[in-house]
């Protein structure tokens, strides 16, 4: 009686009998180069200590909501850039096409591997406008060192870090 009894809890508790409770497969490794391909970098957020250790003269009138909601907006761009360039060319339709050879034609060696947008991206995915206020709002970031300015060739590739 005690055995059934024994074998009734095994049976409820998910075990069966004479297995210990301890699974002996181990779990399945995902593929990490596929996954890691399909990662898109953002840039963090600028905590409020940071935001104060900004030179006034730089900051100027942008407040730290407005300076967030920028890298918010740059985050985007760059998510929509980046989705548009890891899938596969086939099965883009033609704008995309356009836009897939645009970013494969920015990149340069130095770019290689690196999450960069330039300020087309910018004007194209998001509704900011790249006007001198968002040129300040640029230089606070390379400040805080969350982006990179990369000149050459015509254009002004910006890298996240």
């Amino acid at each position: 009686m005690q055995k059934e009894g024994n074998l009734l809890a095994s049976l409820l508790c998910g075990n069966e009998a004479g297995k210990d409770s301890v699974d002996s497969q181990p779990a399945p490794v995902e593929n990490l180069k596929k996954s890691s391909r399909n990662v898109i970098k953002e840039m963090g957020f600028i905590t409020t200590p940071e935001f104060e250790g900004i030179p006034q003269y730089m900051k100027g009138r942008v407040s730290y909501e407005q300076l967030n909601a920028a890298v918010s907006s740059m985050n985007a761009a760059a998510t929509a850039k980046y989705k548009i360039f890891h899938q596969p060319v086939k099965g883009l339709s033609n704008h995309a096409r356009k836009l897939h050879q645009r970013f494969k034609d920015q990149e340069t060696k130095e770019t290689k591997g690196q999450f960069f947008v330039v300020e087309e991206d910018i004007r194209e995915f998001t509704q900011m406008k790249v006007d001198k206020r968002f040129q300040g709002i640029l230089t606070m970031l390379r400040h805080c060192q969350r982006l990179r300015e990369l000149r050459g060739g015509g254009l002004t590739r910006y890298l996240f870090l």
